[in-house]
């Protein structure tokens, strides 16, 4: 007799938690493996955040670089823009198919699977692509398929950790998710010179890391749970989630839309900031530097933020806090126009950002409307995160080119500072 068949009672409960409970309520008791599941969500997200700072980061630059060196900026700019188009929407669908996923593995455990082996595979690909048209084609892919995996990965946190719990999950989360993004910088760097080994290596360290975080992490059967008739309609509605009906979950995306575009805005052009407005000769030499800098403000201000929102039962508090230490890094370079004055806005900026990345996961749990649907859900939040991003670039931009540089810092302390005011009236979480 397997475990699940030994539980009835507790399957009965989470099928009824699945199809009645919301967001700002626990799973049902009794609650296995949390403190496993703590601990494993840090190496599964860096399973997946690894690619976006190494592949996106350096290592597919590096090789549309080599394909067309006089026109790489153009090639990247499409290849770019192309798969965060896909990525854009990729995790609100994975999230709508692993919510209506019905299996004895879960709903969340198939599509993670399928998502780090397809990215796996296009990895591999892009190994063999020497054309641009082989390179776009394969690099969407390897963005498309990672974001079906994360989709679903970020709806374990509402599905099975208590909220008491879920400052702690929060930032453990954050810190695999920072620690995957700027260490993927340095194994991008690692593999310049070999950058078909580096994909090999990001294929097959993110399909062990997803890989084993089900097989520790094993989900509840989905097989019971009632099967709802599909209609696309229904099925495209479900993207959008009515602002009256549900404020709070409006509120929170506004947030957290708001705070990372205020954030990545600025950081998002680090690189001509340094060249342009400091003035630095060799900034490759400075940016591992500041690397480092940053992931220490995020990693100790994430470590301390989750656990005290947890113990405090607050998380409002946290994120007026980040968006106040964010905005306020911002007025350094305005006031210290130089290396050393970038570096300590590096640091603040990290540790606001950390502080926001530790609790807000936990806030966005406690505003979703349904657990039938929390993995869409959640897709859709992402999309406050992932949007800013791409849009950042053109934004700045068009900053720079009316006012200089300069003009980049206020406009990331005022969108800063209205993320916070956006989350004032959130209800479900003081």
């Amino acid at each position: 007799m397997s475990f699940l068949e030994s539980r009835p009672t507790e399957d009965l409960a989470e099928i009824a938690f699945i199809e009645e409970a919301a967001g700002n309520e626990d799973p049902p008791t009794p609650i296995r493996g949390v403190r496993r599941l703590l601990w494993w969500i840090v190496p599964a997200n860096m399973g997946v955040f690894i690619i976006w700072g190494s592949f996106l980061g350096i290592l597919l630059p590096a090789q549309v670089a080599g394909l067309d060196p006089a026109n790489k900026v153009a090639n990247l700019a499409i290849v770019s823009t192309v798969g965060a188009i896909f990525a854009l929407f990729a995790q609100p669908i994975a999230g709508q198919l692993s919510d209506r996923t019905r299996s004895r593995f879960g709903r969340r455990a198939p599509w993670i699977m399928i998502g780090s082996l397809i990215g796996a595979l296009s990895l591999v690909g892009l190994t063999f692509a020497n054309s641009f048209v082989g390179v776009l084609i394969a690099a969407t892919l390897v963005q498309t398929a990672y974001n079906f995996a994360q989709g679903p990965l970020s709806a374990i946190m509402p599905d099975r950790v208590p909220i008491k719990r879920r400052g702690t999950f929060s930032a453990l989360s954050g810190i695999g998710l920072m620690v995957g993004a700027l260490g993927g910088q340095i194994v991008g760097s690692v593999f310049l010179g070999s950058i078909a080994a580096g994909y090999v290596f990001l294929a097959v360290f993110s399909v062990l890391m997803l890989s084993l975080f089900v097989i520790f992490n094993p989900d509840y059967s989905s097989e019971e749970i009632a099967r709802e008739p599909f209609k696309f309609a229904d099925f495209l509605r479900t993207f959008w989630v009515n602002p009256i009906k549900h404020p709070d979950f409006f509120w929170a995306f506004t947030g957290r839309t708001l705070l990372y575009a205020g954030y990545f805005t600025v950081t998002g052009f680090q690189f001509y900031i340094l060249t342009d407005f400091l003035h630095i000769e060799n900034p490759a030499s400075v940016i591992p530097v500041l690397g480092v800098i940053s992931l220490a403000g995020i990693l100790i201000s994430t470590v301390i933020s989750g656990p005290l929102s947890d113990k405090f039962g607050r998380r409002k508090p946290f994120i007026f806090g980040s968006s106040a230490l964010v905005g306020a890094a911002m007025l350094i370079p305005m006031i210290s126009p130089t290396l050393p004055g970038w570096m300590a806005m590096t640091f603040v900026a990290g540790f606001g950002f950390g502080m926001f990345q530790a609790v807000d996961t936990a806030l966005m749990s406690q505003v979703l409307p349904s657990a039938r649907s929390f993995a869409k859900d959640l897709g859709v939040v992402n999309i406050a995160a992932t949007l800013p991003q791409a849009l950042a670039p053109a934004i700045a931009g068009a900053i720079v080119l009316s006012v200089g540089y300069i003009g980049l810092f206020p406009l990331g302390i005022v969108l800063s500072i209205l993320g916070a005011f956006a989350v004032w009236p959130i209800k479900a979480s003081r």
